[in-house]
């Protein structure tokens, strides 16, 4: 490790030498134009004319002199430096917003900030690809000696990056870095050291991130598309330059596509798991056209631990997972089993999704801003102060059988176990149609525990209460679905939802079983609820015989000395 950090800060103080500048040995301009394939917001770069940037859910003046401004958050601070919003400023198209770029641009030039953040390979390679991908709009026009100046530090950055890798933490920032050095190996490819030294790297950054299904071992619907869209990047990079792609890219990229479109409720944004923001559906097609051709969906996920089931027009998406493995868990949410449920372009059920703000982050990793049960107040993971995972489910089991169009999901976990003594259950089932949701959550520990089901609604959903029968009406837009439920209390509550740039309120059913006040099923006892024709009897799965899938067995009786609790449920369309 000692020699590791030597021999890189050796090579990154060979990076910052004084360049010879002269004739012939930095390009007057790349050799091969990189074009930045995303669209920016116009807003974000009006503000930012007017001397104000909002990056990572904070605003704050940005100009001339302040780029190690102390008063900035490390989320902030990083986006700064990033470049990023190059392409914000892009999407104004007016000659003011040229000038404030290049502005911007120069003044970092011949002022580099000091602050240890702008030395990250990952922020300097989001860095030089934002330059390279903008030098059209902000620096063609330019002096030669602002050309001249750009040029010279697209070296030095290049050759830092090279210095620091490989990089320290594995995940879909690193690709960042390794897009960055290609970037500087097409403007400059007479510098031949910098694409041996990405092809020296690519492959086993991304066999370390890429799950054997396409799944990003972060198991999050937006790393997904983060990793995708810098891998759809490099593909054009290497064709503007004429290069064959890495295998492991070209591989990587037709795999992880159809993970992405599986992720997708019908109004095209992106299923609220671990972290995620539902993002535009524009953006999203944009990414997806530039990594493959073809429109494939994935159907079985087993590597990454989600499950899609789709009947009719409705789509069911559930967490069948751990949370992400140590090193790659520092995003990861406690919503093991959580599950999302749309109809159509309409979101029901969603979970509460990502923060931005560090507080809001917090929260909504909580087991409670899921669509899950949550036992005695816990989550089913624990977080360390640095926000990896400190405690996660051993064991967590799916089975998944269909027949007819219909769909039987079996499900569960140990998560709460080491806290409260007690295993969860959840069995679900999707009719053919589409149109009936019916659900089972199961409790059994040593002793009776009170645990609650949330179901978190989509903002657009509004819950009225019918107390004349103890059912839920769920008005969504011209659907019309009806939630009932035994074994518990029924109460509609406040919630948030975090899809976007800043939560927003919402509702959510919940169903709370208190120790002596919720229906248990003590040992030997058939629990009545599981008899007769209310919303949550659960349909008989397909006998294995009949449909070649091994049948999803109901239940066991419950062993001597544990005591178990149900809640049937289940959401019906009007």
């Amino acid at each position: 490790m000692v020699l590791k950090r030597l021999a890189q800060g050796a090579r990154l103080s060979m990076a910052r030498l004084p360049l010879l500048v002269g004739k012939g040995r930095v390009p007057v301009a790349p050799v091969h134009n990189i074009r930045d394939l995303w669209p920016g917001d116009a807003g974000i770069g009006a503000m930012l004319i007017k001397g104000s940037l909002t990056l990572a859910g904070y605003t704050h003046p940005v100009g001339p002199g302040m780029w190690d401004n102390p008063g900035y958050e490390p989320a902030f601070r990083e986006g700064l430096h990033s470049f990023r919003w190059l392409r914000d400023l892009r999407a104004v198209g007016t000659d003011a917003a040229r000038l404030r770029a290049r502005a911007l641009v120069d003044d970092w030039l011949l002022n580099p900030p000091t602050h240890p953040m702008v030395r990250d390979c990952s922020v300097a390679g989001a860095r030089v690809a934002a330059w390279l991908g903008h030098y059209d709009f902000f620096a063609a026009s330019a002096s030669d000696q602002f050309r001249q100046r750009l040029m010279a530090r697209l070296l030095v950055e290049g050759r830092t990056i090279a210095a620091l890798l490989p990089p320290e933490c594995h995940d879909w920032q690193s690709l960042t870095a390794l897009k960055g050095l290609l970037a500087v190996a097409v403007a400059m490819p007479e510098y031949t050291g910098f694409l041996s030294r990405y092809r020296r790297y690519i492959d086993g950054e991304v066999e370390r991130q890429i799950l054997p299904d396409g799944w990003h071992v972060q198991r999050s619907p937006e790393v997904q598309l983060r990793a995708l869209r810098e891998l759809a990047e490099m593909r054009a990079m290497m064709q503007a330059a004429q290069h064959a792609l890495p295998h492991s890219v070209a591989l990587a990229l037709d795999k992880m596509s159809p993970v992405l479109r599986a992720m997708r409720h019908g109004d095209g944004g992106l299923a609220l798991f671990n972290g995620s923001h539902e993002r535009t559906a524009t953006l999203i097609e944009m990414v997806l056209s530039q990594a493959t051709r073809t429109r494939v969906v994935a159907n079985a996920m087993p590597d990454g631990g989600f499950v899609r089931a789709q009947a009719g027009r409705s789509l069911l998406l559930i967490d069948a997972g751990a949370p992400a493995p140590t090193g790659h868990d520092h995003n990861a949410h406690a919503g093991t089993l959580s599950l999302e449920f749309s109809c159509m372009r309409q979101r029901l059920i969603v979970n509460c999704g990502g923060g931005l703000l560090p507080q809001w982050k917090k929260a909504l990793r909580q087991t409670a801003a899921h669509s899950t049960v949550e036992v005695e107040g816990l989550s089913s993971s624990d977080f360390h102060e640095d926000g990896t995972v400190a405690r996660r489910p051993a064991h967590v089991e799916v089975e998944h059988a269909t027949r007819e169009g219909a769909h039987w999901i079996t499900l569960s976990h140990d998560g709460y176990y080491p806290t409260a003594g007690a295993t969860y259950s959840r069995r679900l089932y999707l009719g053919s149609g589409g149109d009936g949701l019916r659900g089972e959550e199961t409790i059994e520990g040593e002793r009776e525990l009170a645990f609650v089901l949330r179901l978190h609604l989509h903002p657009s959903v509004y819950a009225q209460p019918d107390p004349q029968n103890g059912t839920v009406v769920l008005e969504a837009g011209e659907q019309t679905w009806r939630f009932r439920a035994t074994g518990g209390e029924v109460a509609v509550e406040e919630s948030v939802y975090s899809g976007g740039t800043r939560p927003v309120p919402s509702t959510q059913i919940v169903v709370r079983v208190t120790p002596g006040g919720g229906r248990r099923q003590p040992a030997g006892v058939d629990d009545p609820a599981a008899r007769g024709e209310e919303a949550g009897k659960m349909p008989d799965a397909p006998p294995a015989a009949r449909s070649g899938i091994a049948d999803i067995p109901a239940p066991a009786d419950v062993p001597p000395g544990r005591r178990r609790s149900v809640i049937r449920w289940g959401l019906e369309r009007e």
